[in-house]
């Protein structure tokens, strides 16, 4: 008691009722997904979105870092290909030169991460244990256009809070989606993220066709991740390559950038 009057610190009562809405009746333990109001745990404090929108330049708090890789994934006549790079970066700071940007969500659906990798993974482990459900209750794989409608739902729920996804779906249907961290769904042929996004686009534009064989589109999928790299300060690493077929994914390679552009020189400079 007097030590608490010598050093004016608040009780732990009092603390509570002040970063604690008033309206607040009970503490979320575990996110449940399919539920009209979904909720995800959080430890005690201040609302996430009002917290969030606290963390800026704006409030005198700047702790928004920007985010760069590449990754990109392409559909042809033997399935979808997947490459990524493998540099995670925090602004200007190289975190990790390894990171795993494919998510293995079960044998026969792959996902990337391209934005916050604590987001990215964990909302696709989530949907990993969605897609498993799925088949246990329905005794069949679930499919690409659905699990990706599963993963934008969840993302649509937390619209606004600070997310930070931007992903790639494909599966053993041969179908590809993109989802974002707003909820935005969309199918296509191709898609590239990230910050060397436009140096893999003009790579796989160039090259792209339908009847490729397997290994022109490996070579395909190593050149517009490789070319990526040199040209995106925020990318680098090795190419990880996943080949998406119909009884599932195979890895295909994973290969350092600084010696697929050795062998590339005489086409780069």
């Amino acid at each position: 008691m007097a030590l608490l009057d010598v050093t004016d610190f608040s009780r732990y009562s009092e603390l509570r009722r002040q970063i604690l809405p008033s309206a607040r009746t009970h503490l979320t333990t575990h996110y449940t997904f399919g539920l009209k109001n979904q909720e995800l745990a959080v430890p005690l404090g201040v609302d996430p979105s009002t917290f969030l929108k606290s963390c800026n330049s704006e409030a005198g708090v700047n702790i928004e870092l920007h985010h760069g890789t590449t990754t990109l994934a392409f559909k042809f006549n033997q399935g979808v290909i997947v490459a990524v790079d493998s540099r995670a970066s925090a602004g200007s700071y190289i975190a990790s030169p390894v990171a795993k940007k494919v998510i293995e969500i079960n044998p026969y659906l792959l996902g990337t991460m391209s934005g916050s990798a604590a987001d990215c993974m964990y909302w696709e482990r989530l949907l990993a244990k969605e897609c498993r459900l799925y088949r246990l209750r329905n005794n069949r794989r679930i499919s690409v256009a659905a699990a990706s409608k599963l993963l934008a739902n969840m993302m649509l729920g937390y619209r606004g809070m600070g997310l930070s996804v931007g992903s790639m779906i494909c599966g053993w249907d041969k179908q590809l989606y993109y989802v974002d961290e707003n909820g935005n769904r969309f199918p296509g042929q191709m898609f590239s993220t990230g910050s060397g996004n436009s140096y893999a686009y003009a790579v796989v534009d160039n090259g792209l066709r339908a009847d490729m064989s397997v290994e022109e589109a490996y070579e395909l999928g190593r050149r517009g991740i490789a070319y990526a790299t040199h040209r995106d300060a925020y990318s680098g690493g090795v190419v990880n390559m996943y080949h998406m077929k119909e009884d599932g994914w195979v890895k295909v390679c994973m290969d350092d950038v600084s010696q697929l552009l050795h062998g590339y020189k005489k086409d780069v400079f």
